[in-house]
């Protein structure tokens, strides 16, 4: 039986070791330079509550424990690695179960002891409990995305896909490869570099079409786990911030912009998603997010994203605080090339 995403599954599989306690393994090409990507992190955490409700609570539901939000803070930098993981049931609910959930791997400065480098929260709920009323709140993107081919507006995605072209949309090389690694991961469209969007748009917003690529899988497709993945990958934001950041701090020292802006990392301090539809069991191909920064002072930013499905309808929403900092925080006394 084929298994989707299997490279994927395999770099957030989660292993249990005892009671309450379970061991996973930080891949390296889902890194930010030394660092394991705060999206990938969380998928394997999303995983986590996936494998403990399946292994510690299997009658507790009669449909696997599905993550319906996730509350994460993010306290040391993680690396790539073996990584202990650890549980506390909060609560134990019919409809509802809430976990306490840690991330552990060597200290920095004392590699036999092991510290906590992620801890949150984490509730889920059985599809089979989602019950209740639906009804329809008038939400939609303002300003609209901009248009696709198609005489409604839409996008024409078999055009997008066959020659990275369509309407305002085109295929986009993610800025920074080499550091960014774990942005290789999926395609990306766009109506242009994040500079240019923000200029076009007067604001830090960005707007994307991405299709799941894990190490080049073509048949790969985004599913629940993977869209936690896409809740935090966001290159072109980042290419915002690239030119931001160094436009900052060049007028803070007096010099001119570098043409090499990258300088900077911009680490997740604390990281929310509420997963507000399930995908199919299939996956789906197409994934649309739309990422707002709305204020960035002395070193601190926040992060809205929205992602929708080719209906418009949206499947997640998340918001986190993240730090701008040189990218040599990111790499210290690591060697990047021993990973």
């Amino acid at each position: 039986m084929t298994v989707i995403n299997q490279s994927f599954e395999d770099a957030i599989r989660v292993t249990p070791q005892g009671k309450n306690k379970y061991s996973a393994n930080l891949r390296p090409e889902w890194c930010i330079g030394t660092v394991p990507h705060g999206g990938y992190t969380t998928a394997v955490l999303y995983k986590l509550a996936l494998t403990h409700f399946a292994h510690a609570h299997p009658k507790q539901y009669d449909s696997p424990a599905s993550p319906i939000s996730l509350q994460l803070s993010f306290l040391r930098r993680t690396g790539a690695g073996p990584a202990t993981l650890e549980v506390e049931d909060v609560k134990i609910g019919l409809r509802t179960s809430t976990i306490h959930i840690k991330l552990l791997q060597p200290s920095e400065k004392q590699p036999d002891k092991l510290e906590v480098k992620v801890a949150g929260y984490i509730t889920v709920s059985p599809p089979t409990a989602e019950v209740g009323i639906s009804a329809p709140t008038g939400f939609t993107l303002l300003p609209a995305p901009p248009p696709g081919s198609q005489a409604n507006g839409k996008i024409d995605f078999e055009a997008l896909a066959r020659t990275g072209r369509d309407g305002a949309w085109t295929k986009l090389d993610p800025p920074f490869p080499e550091f960014r690694r774990a942005a290789a991961q999926l395609e990306l469209y766009g109506t242009g570099t994040g500079e240019t969007q923000q200029q076009r748009n007067g604001s830090m917003a960005i707007d994307q079409w991405a299709r799941f690529r894990p190490n080049g899988d073509a048949n790969a497709r985004w599913t629940d786990a993977a869209v936690v993945y896409l809740t935090d990958m966001f290159p072109m934001a980042l290419d915002g911030f690239d030119t931001m950041s160094a436009t900052a701090a060049a007028k803070e020292a007096g010099k001119e912009v570098p043409d090499n802006k990258a300088k900077f990392w911009y680490p997740t301090v604390t990281l929310n998603i509420d997963m507000k539809k399930h995908l199919p069991a299939e996956g789906v191909q197409w994934l649309y997010s739309r990422i707002v920064t709305k204020v960035v002072r002395d070193g601190r930013t926040d992060l809205d994203v929205t992602i929708l499905d080719q209906d418009g309808e949206v499947i997640a929403l998340s918001t986190q605080v993240g730090l701008v900092v040189s990218a040599a925080r990111n790499v210290g006394t690591r060697k990047m090339e021993k990973l």
